[in-house]
């Protein structure tokens, strides 16, 4: 079957012909293939984000990225005596904050403007004036907008301060080059189905051994409990506690195998950087200005705000999904815009194809 559009989202993104063809079979959870499988891929992982696997471990997890994100929240903190600040400049900041108001975590929130990066120095201000902060999370990748955070500006705040040290990298972890051992984070949270170009089914946390080892008995979820996950996957190695999503699996796995194939991170962040500025260079030459700073871009989404007052979104989203690409609306609430993504199975000949329809439809509607 015919591929109907490209998705120019931040995830669920255009998979290869490959990665779809690796879940063509149906696998047995308790095979020793497959276990070996998912342990390779749990060594994989930390391989791509540099992670000397004496310090650190993979631990995955079934669900979509905020499962993960909640999972960690919900274990990394303890029940009593912490107090978790949250940097938050958009959509995905403020569900941290949301998950700890669920789990009743005491939490101070430094809030920024949607189209502003989080500021190390306030940061640094806020830490002097909350002695009581003792666990801090952020997003990497903030796709509200597109702005990347400075994480690695802000880490070292924290270690300054013996805070524990929670990341967000849901869209940038595998298409923006990270070194955890020199970022030296506690806990990094991304999924299969953002820039490592797998589809949706499981989270992952990277974990430091010697944080997570203090986490026994802090999951406030059964299914959620990383701690117990990591002792499982230790004790039997490749074996999930519950169920798992064994095609998601390996058609991770094969896209881990594409992503060496390609050149590694630095070179699926060159592509995915050229898509970016294709994508801005020539919208804004088209007549769309841009929602945030360049020097604040990442190149996995770009806002963009619409060009007029009497702007049709949806008869715009129509006319491009129509001719082969699906963008999405914008997440700014401050102000009207919309977001294209640049990764997945996409390159700069993508992008000028989309470039040509933006301009067909400007043509026909003025």
């Amino acid at each position: 079957m015919k591929q109907p559009y490209l998705l120019l989202t931040p995830g669920p993104l255009s998979t290869t012909p490959t990665v779809k063809a690796a879940m063509q079979i149906d696998y047995c959870t308790w095979d020793s293939d497959y276990r070996t499988v998912t342990e390779t891929i749990r060594q994989q992982i930390l391989a791509m984000a540099e992670a000397n696997p004496n310090n650190y471990t993979t631990v995955l997890l079934q669900g979509s990225g905020s499962y993960g994100v909640e999972a960690t929240i919900g274990a990394a903190v303890p029940r009593e005596g912490a107090v978790l600040m949250v940097a938050i400049n958009g959509a995905y900041g403020r569900r941290i904050s949301e998950i700890a108001d669920y789990y009743a975590i005491p939490h101070v929130d430094v809030e920024f403007a949607e189209d502003e990066a989080v500021d190390p120095q306030r940061i640094e201000q806020a830490l002097a004036a909350h002695p009581e902060v003792t666990h801090f999370a952020t997003v990497h990748s903030e796709t509200t907008t597109g702005i990347l955070n400075p994480i690695e500006r802000l880490v070292p705040l924290l270690k300054a301060r013996g805070i524990v040290s929670i990341i967000d990298a849901m869209s940038s972890l595998g298409g923006v080059p990270l070194v955890m051992d020199q970022l030296d984070c506690d806990y990094l949270v991304s999924s299969a189905n953002k820039c490592v170009q797998g589809v949706p089914g499981f989270a992952f946390i990277i974990a430091k051994q010697s944080e997570l080892a203090k986490t026994a008995g802090n999951a406030r979820s059964l299914s959620l409990d990383i701690y117990a996950q990591w002792q499982a996957m230790t004790k039997q190695p490749g074996k999930w506690r519950f169920t798992s999503p064994t095609h998601v699996v390996h058609a991770f796995a094969q896209a881990l195998n594409e992503l060496e194939i390609e050149g590694g991170v630095v070179q699926r962040y060159r592509r995915y950087a050229a898509n970016q500025q294709a994508l801005s260079d020539g919208m804004q030459a088209l007549g769309f200005d841009l929602v945030i700073d360049p020097a604040d871009q990442g190149p996995i989404i770009t806002s963009f705000k619409y060009p007029s007052t009497d702007f049709d979104f949806d008869a715009f989203y129509q006319f491009i999904k129509e001719r082969g690409f699906v963008i999405y609306p914008g997440k700014v609430s401050t102000i009207p815009s919309f977001r294209i993504g640049t990764i997945g199975d996409v390159d700069t000949t993508d992008i000028q194809r989309l470039l040509a329809i933006i301009s067909d439809y400007q043509r026909l509607t003025h």
